[in-house]
C-alpha cells in the first residue's frame, strides 16, 4: 500500500487509463474516487457505473446511452456514462462489460467516441477511465474468456490491492480510523482489537468496518446518574422517554436503527440524491450504502445502478 501511495500522485495527474485488481471489499472505489480528487479533473463529474448491478440487457444503454425509440421504453434521448462523464472520470466497477459489448467498450477507449443505442452519430468524448474488477484478467485472457486487446487497453497501469487479511499490521489501525468516524470521542478495547487481528476477514475492508459499527450500536449505555435525596420516585421526570417494555437487547436495536435511518435520509437529502456524491460524503463504499439504502426502502437518482429493493434487515 506505501507503494501504491507513493505512485498515486504521479498516477492521479495523468491522463492514463488505470486498472485496479482485487477482491471485493479492498477499497478499489475508495481508491479510484482519490485518484480523482488528486487529479486536474477534481471538479468535473466522477461518474461510476457498477456492471454487477445492472441488467446485462441494459449495459450497453448505461455505458454509450441511447436516442428516443432505440427499444422498448426508451421514451426520450439518454446520455450514457461516458456521455455523463465530460471532462471528468467515468469508473467502470467490475472492469468487465459482456463480451458481446467488448468490441464497442475498446472503440471508445482507443478512438475517444461513442455512438449511442440506436443512434448513426459519433459522440466525442473526454472522460479519462478507471476500472476495476475482482478477477485476474490476464489469467482470463489466457482461457480465452475476456479480448486480449481489451485487456492490453485497460491494463496500462495495473494496480493490485491486497485484501485486508494480508494487512495484518493495518487491521488495528483501520478499526480505530472507522470507530473515530462514528465516535469522535470515544476508543475501541484492547480485547476487540485483539479480536480483529485474530479474524481473517473474507469480506475484507467492508466487512470490517461493519464490524466496528456493530460494536458500537452494542456497546453499553452510560449509567443513568442517581436521584437526588427526597427526589419522588414513583413519578418520572418531565424530560424521561415513555417506559419501552420490550427487552432492553432490542431497545438498543431500535434505537440504533432509527439513528441510522435518519443518517442515511440525511446524507442522501445532502447528496441530492446522487449516490455517488452520497458514497464520498459519508467515505462510505459503494455497494455497502447501496445495501443501507434497501434496508431503509431509500432511493436515489440512479435508478439504473440502485433498484428499489424489500427491506432486508
Amino acid at each position: 500500500m506505501r507503494r501504491i501511495f507513493a505512485v498515486l500522485p504521479r498516477i492521479a495527474q495523468s491522463e492514463t487509463t488505470i486498472l485496479l485488481e482485487g477482491e471485493t471489499g479492498t477499497g478499489k472505489g475508495v481508491l479510484a474516487s482519490a485518484i480523482h480528487d488528486a487529479s486536474a479533473r477534481a471538479e468535473r463529474p466522477f461518474v461510476v457505473l457498477d456492471c454487477t448491478a445492472i441488467a446485462p440487457t441494459l449495459i450497453e444503454s448505461e455505458l454509450f446511452g441511447h436516442v428516443k425509440g432505440a427499444f422498448t421504453g426508451a421514451a426520450t434521448d439518454r446520455a450514457g456514462a461516458f456521455e455523463q462523464a465530460k471532462g471528468g472520470t467515468i469508473f467502470i466497477d467490475d472492469g468487465r462489460a459482456p463480451a458481446r459489448h467488448a468490441a464497442q467498450l475498446l472503440r471508445a477507449l482507443e478512438e475517444k467516441t461513442v455512438k449511442r443505442v440506436g443512434g448513426n452519430q459519433r459522440i466525442k468524448l473526454d472522460a479519462r477511465v478507471i476500472a476495476a474488477t475482482n478477477r485476474d484478467l490476464r489469467a482470463e485472457v489466457n482461457r480465452g474468456t475476456f479480448r486480449a486487446d481489451s485487456f492490453y487497453r485497460l491494463n496500462v497501469v495495473r494496480i493490485q490491492v491486497l485484501f485486508a487479511s494480508a494487512r495484518v499490521t493495518s487491521k488495528a489501525r483501520l478499526a480505530r480510523y472507522f470507530h473515530a468516524e462514528l465516535v469522535p470521542d470515544g476508543a475501541l478495547s484492547d480485547d476487540l482489537i485483539a479480536t480483529f487481528r485474530r479474524q481473517s476477514w473474507p469480506g475484507n475492508v467492508r466487512e470490517l468496518r461493519a464490524a466496528v459499527e456493530r460494536a458500537v450500536l452494542r456497546r453499553p449505555r452510560s449509567p443513568r446518574p442517581r436521584p437526588t435525596p427526597g427526589a419522588d420516585l414513583r413519578r418520572p421526570p418531565a424530560d424521561s422517554p415513555a417506559f419501552d417494555p420490550r427487552p432492553l437487547p432490542r431497545q438498543q436495536a431500535a434505537r440504533g436503527r432509527s439513528m441510522e435511518e435518519r443518517y442515511m435520509r440525511e446524507l442522501i437529502s445532502r447528496a441530492k440524491g446522487n449516490l455517488s456524491e452520497a458514497s464520498r460524503l459519508a467515505k462510505m463504499d459503494r455497494s455497502y450504502l447501496r445495501t443501507l439504502l434497501r434496508k431503509y426502502n431509500l432511493r436515489t437518482g440512479d435508478t439504473a445502478s440502485d433498484p428499489p429493493g424489500p427491506n432486508t434487515d
